[in-house]
């Protein structure tokens, strides 16, 4: 029983870890096959290539979804009980996660399943959706990064 906190926060680091690295991996390759730029300025959303990547429920789903939140949850429940010198630093990782979630569960995965749909909506909506998923979806990787760093630190 003495080895579970070490072995959450070691999980969770991996966990982090994968998150970080796929966020950029999405980033970079997945999201400018979703939302091309419109000729018009804004941006376009192929739903045709969302349903057939559908990463949300390929990858993400068994990767962050439910893995990260539960382990989150372990983490933090551990990291404010810990008298461990690296008490602040794990329980900053988990909170910074916590946090990372709650925006996962209530903007992206409404927004991505809005969007999905987009073609019932009208362009400039979409258009906007489409800017707020990719301006939080840099502070989201930058989360997951600063969490990844503070529970390094705190291991």
């Amino acid at each position: 029983m003495s080895y579970l906190p070490e072995i959450l926060l070691s999980l969770f680091i991996v966990n982090l870890g994968t998150a970080f690295g796929a966020g950029l991996y999405e980033t970079k390759m997945v999201l400018p096959l979703w939302f091309p730029k419109s000729a018009v300025g804004g941006y376009r959303v192929n739903t045709d290539t969302m349903r057939e990547i559908d990463s949300g429920r390929k990858f993400w789903a068994f990767v962050t979804t439910m893995p990260l939140t539960l382990l989150t949850l372990a983490n933090l429940i551990y990291a404010w009980q810990s008298q461990l010198p690296n008490h602040n630093w794990w329980l900053a990782a988990a909170s910074i996660t916590l946090i990372e979630r709650i925006g996962t569960f209530t903007f992206f995965i409404p927004t991505a399943i809005k969007l999905q749909k987009a073609d019932n909506l009208p362009a400039t909506i979409a258009s906007r959706l489409v800017g707020s998923w990719m301006s939080a979806n840099y502070v989201r990787n930058a989360l997951t990064l600063a969490a990844l760093v503070c529970a390094l630190r705190a291991h």
